[in-house]
């Protein structure tokens, strides 16, 4: 009998380990993104070296002096951040790269190739509530 309850505390313990690693992993930061037009280069972070077209450039809360440069965000539409009804395309997440710097001034926290931004909301809604992870 004795070897059964260790079983069970051991798993419990377990399970309980294994939810609050996940929680960890999965916990997002939020903010506004906005859009730039291609060519996406030059850029801050490698000239006139081309990273495709899933980029993005980051605003000073990111960016910490380049060392943003290459990290990759998987970026995902909240809402509008406007008046723009309906911006978010069903659920749909972007993975872009850190490539640039968006100078003072950025009105987002990210600023996303518009192949990003289109992937995840409706271009002419121009500015959106998002949520990112690394």
């Amino acid at each position: 009998m004795g070897g059964r309850y260790i079983g069970i505390e051991m798993k419990v313990s377990l399970t309980v380990c294994m939810i609050l690693c996940l929680t960890s992993v999965v916990h997002a930061d939020q903010g506004k993104a906005v859009f730039f037009e291609p060519p996406y280069t030059p850029s801050a972070c490698y000239g006139t070296q081309s990273y495709g077209n899933m980029v993005a450039g980051v605003s000073d809360a990111l960016w910490n002096n380049g060392r943003a440069c290459g990290k990759s965000y998987r970026v995902k539409c909240l809402g509008g951040a406007n008046e723009a009804p309906h911006p978010c395309k069903n659920g749909n997440t972007a993975v872009v790269k850190v490539v640039d710097y968006c100078k003072a001034g950025c009105q987002g926290i990210i600023n996303l190739s518009k192949h990003a931004f289109s992937t995840i909301a409706d271009p002419d809604a121009g500015i959106i509530q998002v949520e990112f992870n690394e």
